[in-house]
């Protein structure tokens, strides 16, 4: 949908993604998807709520995901 939205999830951690790196691909996605760039004064409120629940969904799915193997290489090193 958006290719410039950064990959958060394994290769790299989840524990290694920012606040601010999950934040960013919320806004990013937000704008996609509401096709504004910034919003217009009377949709700002529902435009940040829209970031912020989608920042905090994006933080539950890398806090649950699962790579196989992980415990592995952990071990490993």
């Amino acid at each position: 949908m958006c290719r410039s939205i950064k990959t958060l999830r394994p290769p790299q951690l989840a524990e290694e993604a920012t606040e601010e790196e999950i934040r960013a691909a919320a806004l990013q996605y937000v704008r996609k998807v509401s096709g504004f760039r910034a919003p217009a004064a009377h949709n700002q409120e529902v435009f940040e709520r829209a970031v912020d629940a989608v920042a905090a969904a994006t933080a539950e799915l890398l806090g649950g995901l699962e790579v196989r193997g992980q415990a592995v290489r952990e071990a490993a090193g």
